[in-house]
């Protein structure tokens, strides 16, 4: 890819902390759409199409920062055995957070569109389209990750910690003498 682009499309990631069907706000901030990209360090295809993404925001977004790219900035894409080395799920990954104000297509593996909220969730596999843009506002300066689509390619183990209800209980055998 000559032309450097701020728009990505990754391989297979894993969907984490999804709220892509109903905006929430966060510490009072506007509501938007997120997911968090969970991207395994063996697929540097996408690792290093999300550095070239990021430094393209970089040079487009340097009049933001006044015409000179600040080496201190706040950078998208994060190491999980560092950032988050307290959960199994993260380990050996990278991982960007991506939002948006507005809600992002979500297709299945033939790109048909997913309306069912309960198909696409933390823990399923897919891709995403994303779009990374310089910020500089109350003194944060930064390169951020708009989340623009998602494609669920698979099923996985649900994330959250939460247990399905046919794992919780075995059969019930009503037993008329409970009570006397």
């Amino acid at each position: 890819m000559d032309k450097r682009t701020t728009k990505v499309v990754t391989g297979k990631v894993r969907f984490s902390y999804c709220n892509i069907w109903t905006p929430k706000s966060i510490n009072g901030s506007d509501p938007k759409y997120s997911v968090s990209l969970i991207i395994p360090k063996t697929d540097k295809e996408t690792v290093a199409n999300i550095n070239a993404a990021i430094e393209a925001a970089k040079q487009e977004g340097a009049s933001k920062f006044g015409g000179k790219i600040p080496a201190n900035l706040k950078l998208p894409l994060r190491d999980g055995d560092i950032d988050r080395a307290d959960d199994a799920n993260y380990a050996n990954c990278y991982f960007v957070n991506a939002n948006s104000a507005t809600a992002p297509g979500i297709v299945d593996r033939n790109r048909k569109p997913i309306l069912d909220s309960t198909e696409v969730y933390s823990g399923c596999w897919g891709r995403a389209s994303l779009v990374f843009y310089a910020f500089n506002s109350n003194g944060n300066r930064g390169i951020a990750c708009g989340l623009q689509n998602l494609q669920k390619l698979s099923d996985g183990e649900p994330l959250g910690g939460r247990s399905r209800a046919e794992d919780d209980f075995d059969a019930f055998e009503d037993d008329d003498d409970f009570l006397s």
